[in-house]
């Protein structure tokens, strides 16, 4: 490599490091050696070396909550700057093997974690990691906290659907901290709110099963307000199973404004958390805990706002 650019050794190491104290004309030698070798430098050796690996460990709940989409994209924009890339791990994917996601970033040496979603007591990261939490609002000991403001997002939610006429509305939800603050929210507009909250995952067949059960004990519910859009997919399928129609029966809101959302043929109301913003706040949240570790953890809520489409209408 040294010898093709026509440098010495330790230049290479300094570009592989991105150093400011290398000539642009250097760098470009060593970079277009780089191309031709096809090398690829090893993250764990430039660790162990005693450089900076500039990895971000992220952690997440299920990747099959488009949700996600969107946070990382904020994560990428505020991280790669700063030349650090990104690692991505489901905590749900390797259960059976009894694997911790955090132990593969620990081996890695991340510079920081990032959890997106609810965060897990048994996660058991070391007090000197640098974390943030993106998008759950339960809190770990020493962790930043970057997330959508759920409660004024059901109030949101609440505001919209009394505007139309609707004064018999049902919630559906999952055991999530960011569920029970959404409901909170729209109870504060609407005490008389029903609700079928399902332990576990919000899932597609959550939702499903929490509207049925809504609607077996409080038929004459017009406005469903899922927790987010995945369990109001659910909502939707199970509504067209009983005849009921969305929306002249029955209005539907969702909540994340994820992609599925948006889609012509679902064009789902929802409430958008600005993920975006979340995954990007996150980032810049983490890169200062990373420069001052003793600095006390702060919790920052982005504003959420209401995305109205066809599934909402007039009672």
């Amino acid at each position: 490599m040294a010898a093709r650019a026509g440098v010495s050794k330790s230049l290479v190491s300094l570009v592989l490091q991105r150093s400011p104290r290398v000539s642009d004309q250097r760098r470009q030698a060593v970079l277009t050696a780089i191309q031709e070798l096809d090398y690829r430098p090893s993250t764990a050796a430039v660790s162990l070396a005693g450089t900076r690996s500039r990895t971000i460990g992220v952690v997440l709940d299920d990747f099959r909550n488009q949700w996600f989409v969107d946070l990382l994209t904020g994560l990428r924009e505020s991280l790669q700057d700063q030349g650090h890339r990104l690692v991505v791990a489901d905590r749900f994917l390797n259960t059976g093997l009894d694997a911790s996601p955090v132990e593969g970033f620990l081996s890695m040496r991340v510079e920081g974690i990032v959890i997106a979603g609810e965060p897990d007591t048994d996660l058991a990261i070391p007090a000197s990691m640098p974390v943030v939490v993106a998008g759950g609002r339960a809190t770990l000991p020493r962790a930043d906290t970057v997330a959508n403001d759920d409660r004024a997002g059901g109030r949101m939610a609440a505001e919209h659907l009394l505007s139309l006429g609707h004064t018999r509305i049902g919630f559906v939800g999952a055991s999530s901290a960011a569920s029970a603050e959404r409901l909170t929210g729209l109870r504060t507009e609407v005490p008389t709110v029903v609700t079928s909250v399902m332990r576990g995952e919000p899932t597609e067949a959550a939702g499903a099963q929490a509207v049925g059960h809504l609607l077996d004990e409080h038929p004459d519910v017009t406005a469903v307000f899922a927790a987010n859009d995945v369990m109001a997919l659910g909502a939707l399928s199970a509504l067209a199973d009983r005849g009921l129609r969305v929306p002249e029966d029955v209005s539907v809101m969702g909540y994340d404004d994820t992609p599925l959302a948006a889609t012509a043929y679902v064009a789902l109301t929802s409430i958008d958390d600005r993920s975006v913003e979340i995954g990007r706040g996150a980032g810049e949240r983490l890169l200062a805990r990373i420069a001052d570790p003793t600095a006390p953890a702060q919790e920052t809520l982005v504003e959420p706002r209401l995305v109205a489409r066809r599934t909402t209408a007039r009672r």
